[in-house]
């Protein structure tokens, strides 16, 4: 008995061993080419021109210094702001204007300036605002050596966040935006799947990165959350009693 015992253990030490002696492949070695591919290549996008406020090659040209034809007025028919060298100037008396077409997510770009004789304090001097697919609005105001609530301030989603700075050029000088917006998606409930988010630049200064937008800007009351598809782009003839703003070279990315 003790012998068969005995070659019993004998025999599993040896199978013990074989099992350890066992080699495997090892991974291959790393190459350069293992993390690399070649397909889908980006599509080629020229840049504008700076120097003749071009738009890239991909871009909707908004307003590109002649007409008004890419927009109409917030009431219906023709938009009746004033088009003049190469710029085109709030028209106070005839409303809001918005563009013909819808847009969900995009890169926009528009300049705008304070004129120089500039009056007014607070909210009543310079205002205007771009509402992102007619629900959002990206607060544009004279906040040069002009103190408001914070979170109206210029740059900002209106009343929902403070700005990271305030980076305004003084009246008579022509200030930057580049917008990014992402476009929210929606459950079958009404909510925010996705909410939108979007980052402002001004004049090369961050003033939002990447802000999640909390609901529709509302002037009285909290923003609200409301199902919608594409929207136009909105530009706000204010009600107060300062001296008009005007804008030039607005195009838009769709993304």
């Amino acid at each position: 008995m003790r012998k068969t015992l005995t070659a019993i253990i004998a025999l599993t030490l040896a199978f013990s061993a074989a099992a350890q002696e066992k080699t495997y492949p090892q991974p291959e070695p790393m190459r350069p080419g293992m993390t690399e591919f070649w397909t889908p290549q980006p599509k080629i996008v020229t840049p504008g021109d700076i120097l003749t406020n071009s738009a890239p090659s991909d871009a909707v040209v908004l307003f590109d210094g002649r007409n008004l034809n890419a927009w109409q007025s917030a009431n219906g028919g023709e938009a009746k702001w004033t088009v003049h060298d190469g710029v085109f100037t709030v028209n106070k008396s005839a409303g809001d204007i918005i563009t013909k077409e819808s847009f969900g997510s995009f890169q926009l770009h528009l300049e705008w300036c304070v004129p120089t004789n500039i009056t007014g304090t607070s909210q009543a001097r310079g205002n205007s605002g771009v509402y992102l697919q007619d629900k959002y609005e990206i607060q544009i105001l004279d906040c040069y050596n002009n103190e408001t609530y914070a979170n109206g301030q210029t740059g900002s989603v209106y009343k929902q966040v403070i700005p990271l700075a305030n980076a305004m050029r003084k009246p008579g000088e022509w200030n930057v935006y580049d917008i990014i917006y992402s476009a929210p998606v929606f459950n079958e409930d009404g909510t925010y799947k996705v909410a939108p988010t979007v980052t402002v630049i001004q004049n090369g200064i961050v003033l939002l990165n990447n802000f999640t937008i909390r609901g529709t800007t509302e002037y009285i009351g909290h923003p609200k959350v409301v199902p919608h598809g594409d929207g136009p782009i909105r530009l706000q003839s204010h009600g107060d009693k300062s001296e008009p703003i005007s804008f030039r070279n607005i195009w838009l990315r769709k993304m």
